[in-house]
């Protein structure tokens, strides 16, 4: 056995598990990151040297005082890969649509113990399948009592594990879904779906209609993503958000598909809002040549600083997370913290050429659920979540013994192809500016929504043989001014588990 010369970037890798209490890890799960490069990872040691006044005039040797553990990576963006994390820095708990357990696949079909939260015409997801094959969303076009689920066009490998479908829509009946834009804001009528029993919330988003004849509206205008203002009753749904303005139609044989997804938004009621901390372990491989034994390094009560959502020009999407730490240790080969390992479900990368469906910014008009856009096109943005962090120090403890969250604030930085000067305007006359945008690929996706937000900058960037470019910042705030009661967040999230192929368009 021989020590080796080094040790490659190559040799490492990356996982995290959720601590109980901040710096302290219980029967923890381990999952899998895979990090394009890291920032300041791990702990810097502070150290003073005394320097008593003598005719030497030398110092003495220095001692340790202070510890300041710190971490964070860039990581590529898919539809699924973050979003675990993403609720530590939200400071909140994802509300996901309703989860039914599954028993496996044999003969066909999904099997499970209890159907009661499903229907024939829902759209699931299938996760947590050994065989990616059975891993799939679909519409239930048959049910059998608390026994199994057939979904359309799909058959499943036998395969006994225990797995999940999640809500993710509603094939409504026919003629059973209408719009009415007769009134301040559009609104989706319904007799026979009750709104109150889906997983839609105020402030999240929908998309309405799918890929088979027929399941759509025939105005195009009534189709497509829309933020939900409210869910007025059991038969009503009220739209503030869409890509065209919406119009009056009632349904005749049409069976319109309605998708829904989870939301994660920062909470306005103190009892919602969670603090995550984590074991970051960074795996350092092998120092000898003789054994798989690896060493390791962890920042402990690693606390969710900053996420940094990056939107370059033809591109892959991207995401900086920092983290604050209390302590940092290094664990000798075969020491390493995590036992195992667990994937996530893969899908592929987010890029920024064919994969946002929409990204837009306008003006926020009272009664108008579309807005015109204040520009056309964008060449990058950035949006940071920060939560401010600060690390208590106290005597006797090196390091922190614990992290104080700050002002909860998000921002972002735009550049714009300059078209009108409207977009200059909202700046100086400091308008109610809305900001959101959608990425779905793959029949999954993911919006952004800042619900209100004050524009800077605004500083007109004229170079010789170059389109004329807008730089603005933007700084968002709680939208209760908006709405009191349905739009009291800074920035929300809403996590489409399934969407048609026609969402990706």
């Amino acid at each position: 056995m021989a020590l080796k010369s080094k040790l490659d970037s190559n040799d490492t890798s990356l996982a995290y598990a959720e601590e109980s209490s901040i710096g302290v890890i219980s029967a923890p799960t381990w999952y899998r990151l895979n990090p394009n490069s890291y920032n300041d990872f791990g702990g810097e040691i502070t150290i003073v040297a005394p320097t008593p006044i003598t005719n030497t005039r030398q110092r003495d040797k220095g001692v340790t005082t202070d510890l300041d553990a710190s971490g964070g990576f860039n990581h590529n963006l898919s539809n699924t890969n973050l979003r675990d994390l993403m609720q530590g820095f939200m400071f909140a708990d994802e509300r996901t649509t309703t989860q039914v357990a599954l028993t496996g696949a044999a003969s066909g079909v999904y099997t499970l113990a209890d159907t009661s939260a499903l229907a024939v015409g829902d759209w699931v997801r299938i996760t947590g399948f050994a065989n990616a094959e059975n891993n799939v969303g679909g519409r239930i076009s048959a049910l059998t009592l608390n026994t199994d689920i057939t979904l359309s066009g799909v058959t499943p490998l036998d395969e006994t594990i225990a797995s999940t479908a999640t809500l993710a829509g509603v094939r409504a009946t026919a003629g059973d879904l209408d719009i009415d834009a007769s009134g301040t804001l559009p609104v989706m009528t319904s007799t026979t779906v009750d709104f109150t029993a889906l997983d839609i919330e105020a402030g999240s988003w929908v998309y309405i209609g799918g890929d088979a004849a027929g399941s759509v509206f025939a105005n195009a205008e009534n189709n497509g993503f829309k933020r939900v203002k409210s869910v007025d009753s059991a038969t009503q749904i009220t739209f503030d958000k869409s890509d065209s303005a919406m119009v009056t139609e009632a349904s005749t044989t049409e069976t319109i598909d309605l998708f829904y997804g989870s939301m994660l938004k920062n909470e306005s009621t103190p009892a919602n809002i969670v603090r995550r901390t984590y074991h970051l372990e960074r795996i350092l491989g092998a120092p000898d040549d003789a054994s798989s034994d690896v060493q390791s390094e962890v920042i402990e009560g690693a606390t969710p600083s900053e996420m940094v959502i990056n939107i370059p020009q033809a591109a892959l999407a991207n995401v900086d997370m920092n983290f604050i730490g209390v302590d940092n240790s290094q664990y000798a080969a075969g020491n390493e913290l995590q036992s195992s390992v667990q994937e996530f479900e893969s899908t592929d990368i987010i890029n920024t050429s064919s994969d946002f469906s929409r990204l837009k910014m306008a003006i926020y008009v009272a009664g108008s659920e579309a807005p015109s856009d204040l520009f056309a096109y964008i060449t990058e943005a950035t949006i940071t979540i920060n939560n401010n962090l600060s690390p208590n120090k106290a005597v006797a403890t090196l390091g922190a013994f614990d992290i104080t969250a700050g002002t909860f604030s998000v921002t972002a930085q735009v550049t714009a192809y300059f078209v009108e000067t409207a977009a200059v305007a909202a700046v100086r006359n400091n308008s109610d500016v809305t900001f959101d945008f959608i990425m779905a690929k793959d029949n999954r996706g993911v919006v952004l929504d800042l619900p209100l937000v004050a524009l800077g900058d605004g500083r007109l960037s004229v170079e010789l043989d170059a389109p004329i470019t807008l730089p603005l910042s933007m700084d968002a705030a709680t939208a209760s001014k908006l709405d009191s009661t349905n739009l009291d967040f800074t920035a929300a999230f809403t996590f489409f588990d399934y969407l048609p192929d026609v969402a990706s368009a």
